[in-house]
């Protein structure tokens, strides 16, 4: 299907403000289709938070081509690499209970051994390998632990990069697939029910990282571009149950087949709510998620080059003269952000389900401008 048949961009009926007057709402979706049409984009859903509490969202757009069904606020979406703040929470509450500490040996944490061949005597701890400073690669895949344990692969090492762990910066997927087998391992709970029962249920949130848990009626259609062609294609294994893998599954071990590193399927509205968590240092309305030292600690660049924490990336490059904290996602066509404030209490979320993607700067020119749309119209 070409993409010209986005360029009428479809507003649906989901629509949530708070003490914003229409005029500014509806020059703010003016902006946001402008900015949709540009960008060729299938599907929007946004949210705004101020001061704590969600005052604008929406959903622009459509959920399934093929269908031609509109996008609601409702509906979920593979949210990509936004998914490893969830594992580095849940990391954070084992840390807060003292069952677990960053400066462990991860090898000691995950059940095998963890080393760069060439500095064997370096200790690769667990807060390396949340910050991304583990010296370790995603050069043999990371859908599961063998592709980096030495007894299950003969070439491991190639899972490890030329620099001492804990003194070079390289984002890995595989990371935090490993982390979540170590939450596994720690609390005795499967990974995506951890989750679940520790994050998503204290803040009110329906998602997760099982499709077989979730209302497959509520899934944004994923679509990726192809340029050569023009047009939009499904992304069919965005939301694959992984039946079999689930029945056959080993704790500790299996962890993967959740994708703790990118498979958090959420609605923006609801992952507003959890970014507010975060804004307010793991303190929620019902109490807290984590504590504010170790919330903190996520918020806090490890890398200065880089701007990266624990899950958590510190920039001054998405709204000029902010520094934001947070992360993107991108995968399977979808490309989702969620940044916020600490300081002056606001954030936002935008997820699309397919686009035209350009980059300039390390970030998508999609979230770039939505992001600074939404600021300009609601916060500033």
């Amino acid at each position: 299907m070409k993409t010209n048949i986005f360029f009428t961009i479809i507003l649906t009926a989901c629509i949530t403000f708070s003490g914003i007057a229409q005029v500014k709402v509806t020059d703010a979706e003016t902006d946001l289709k402008s900015i949709m049409k540009k960008f060729e984009v299938v599907g929007l859903s946004v949210a705004v938070v101020k001061k704590g509490e969600l005052i604008y969202s929406n959903a622009f757009g459509l959920k399934d081509i093929g269908k031609n069904t509109l996008l609601s606020g409702d509906d979920i979406f593979r949210i990509a690499s936004i998914s490893k703040s969830f594992s580095a929470t849940a990391i954070m509450q084992l840390v807060d209970t003292g069952k677990i500490a960053l400066s462990d040996d991860f090898s000691d944490l995950v059940g095998f051994k963890v080393r760069n061949p060439k500095f064997p005597n370096t200790v690769i701890t667990l807060k390396m390998v949340m910050s991304h400073t583990s010296s370790i690669n995603d050069s043999e895949g990371y859908f599961n632990l063998d592709v980096i344990n030495p007894e299950k692969n003969v070439n491991s090492a190639k899972c490890y990069n030329d620099y001492e762990p804990g003194k070079g910066y390289r984002y890995c997927n595989l990371n935090y697939n490993m982390v979540g087998a170590v939450i596994e391992k720690i609390s005795g709970e499967r990974f995506d029910q951890y989750v679940k029962h520790h994050i998503l249920d204290k803040l009110g949130l329906y998602g997760g990282y099982c499709v077989d848990s979730l209302d497959a009626s509520r899934f944004a259609t994923l679509y990726e571009y192809d340029a050569v062609s023009k047009k939009f294609n499904t992304a069919a294994s965005a939301y694959v149950p992984r039946s079999e893998e689930i029945r056959n599954y080993v704790m500790g071990y299996s962890t993967p087949v959740f994708s703790p590193t990118g498979g958090m399927k959420i609605s923006a509205v609801d992952l507003a709510k959890y970014m507010r968590m975060h804004m307010y240092f793991g303190k929620y309305k019902g109490g807290r998620i984590m504590s504010k030292k170790r919330a903190k600690l996520m918020q806090t660049k490890v890398s200065d080059e880089e701007g990266y924490g624990l899950a958590i990336l510190t920039t001054e490059d998405m709204i000029a003269g902010k520094i934001m904290k947070g992360h993107t996602g991108s995968a399977y066509g979808l490309y989702s952000a969620m940044f916020f404030q600490p300081d002056e209490k606001f954030g936002i979320v935008i997820i699309t389900n397919g686009c035209n993607p350009t980059y300039t700067r390390g970030f998508p020119d999609l979230t770039r401008a939505a992001v600074n749309s939404l600021y300009q119209h609601f916060i500033k």
